[in-house]
C-alpha cells in the first residue's frame, strides 16, 4: 500500500490533470462557433455524394445538434438515418429512423422513413439455414409500409419484397422438412411441409412441398393423403417437375393421383382457389 505522502501526491496530481483537462474542454467550448444550417446540411450532402457516409452522417448529426429547431433539423436526421443505411450500419439507421417516426409522425417524409426501415431489416436477411429473426421483422415492416401507405411507390415495391420474403420462410420451413424427411422422422416432416401449404400457397416453394408431402405419407402408408397432395400438385402445377416425380412415386406402388375432400390438404387449398 503506497505511504500516505505518496497516496496524497498521486491524487493531488490526478485532480490537476483533471483540471487541466476541464480547461481544455472549456477553451475548446469557449472557442466553439455556430455554423450556418445550410451549409452544414450541404457539406452533408457533398459526403454523400462522395460516398463518405461515415462523415455524412456526422454532417446531418451536427445540424441537428446547432439547429435543432429548424426545418433542415428535420430533413438532417432522415438524411443521417439514410447514410448509415448506405454505409450498411443498420442499427444506427433504423434507430434514427423510429427517432423521426416517432417525433415526425405527420411527415411527408414518413412513408419513406417506413420503407427505408423496412429495407433495413430486409437486407440483412440471410440463407435459409440460419437464424430468420430479420425476415420475420422485415415481413412485418413492409406489412406496416403497404397498412400505412397502400398507394405510395413505396407500397408497390413493398409489396413485390413482402412475397420474396414469403418465399423465404417458405424455404426456410422446406429445409427443416427435408432434413427430417432424410431423418425418417416422417411426422415432424409433414408439420413443416403442412406450414408452407397452409400460409405460402402462392410461393415457388409450394410445388415440392406438396410433392414431400406425397413422400412422407408414402412412407407412412397413409396412401389417401399421397394421393391428395399429388393430385393437387397435378391440377395446380401440372407441367412440374414436381408432379412427375409424385406421379412416378404413386404408380409404382399401384397407386393414382386422387383428391380425397376430406383431406386437410383439399380444405386448404380449396379455401384459396
Amino acid at each position: 500500500m503506497p505511504r500516505p505522502t505518496t497516496l496524497a501526491r498521486t491524487l493531488a496530481a490526478a485532480a490537476l490533470l483533471a483540471l487541466g483537462l476541464g480547461a481544455c474542454s472549456s477553451t475548446k467550448e469557449e472557442t466553439y462557433v455556430e455554423r450556418p444550417v445550410e451549409e452544414l446540411y450541404n457539406e452533408g450532402m457533398d459526403k454523400v455524394a462522395e460516398g463518405s457516409y461515415r462523415d455524412a452522417a456526422k454532417k446531418f448529426d451536427e445540424v441537428e445538434r446547432q439547429h435543432p429547431y429548424s426545418v433542415w433539423a428535420t430533413k438532417a436526421q432522415l438524411m443521417a438515418a439514410f447514410a448509415h443505411y448506405e454505409n450498411s450500419r443498420y442499427d444506427d439507421a433504423i434507430v434514427a429512423l423510429d427517432r423521426f417516426i416517432q417525433l415526425h409522425p405527420g411527415n411527408r417524409d414518413a412513408a419513406y422513413a417506413y420503407y427505408l426501415k423496412a429495407l433495413c431489416y430486409y437486407e440483412q436477411i440471410t440463407d435459409v439455414q440460419r437464424d430468420q429473426r430479420n425476415t420475420d421483422r422485415a415481413l412485418a415492416a413492409l406489412q406496416e409500409v403497404v397498412k400505412r401507405y397502400p398507394d405510395s411507390r413505396y407500397a408497390r415495391d413493398a409489396k413485390l419484397k413482402i412475397d420474396l420474403t414469403h418465399d423465404h420462410l417458405a424455404g426456410k420451413e422446406m429445409a427443416i422438412g427435408r432434413y427430417y424427411l432424410r431423418q425418417g422422422n416422417y411426422l415432424a416432416a409433414i408439420n413443416r411441409f403442412r406450414v408452407v401449404v397452409e400460409k405460402y400457397q402462392t410461393t415457388s416453394q409450394a410445388p415440392e412441398a406438396l410433392h414431400r408431402l406425397t413422400e412422407a405419407y408414402l412412407a407412412l402408408g397413409i396412401t389417401s393423403e399421397a394421393q391428395t397432395a399429388a393430385a393437387v400438385l397435378g391440377h395446380n402445377f401440372p407441367g412440374s417437375d414436381w408432379y412427375t416425380d409424385s406421379y412416378r412415386m404413386l404408380t409404382g406402388k399401384d397407386l393414382a393421383p386422387k383428391k380425397d375432400e376430406g383431406s386437410w390438404i383439399s380444405r386448404i387449398w380449396n379455401s384459396i382457389t
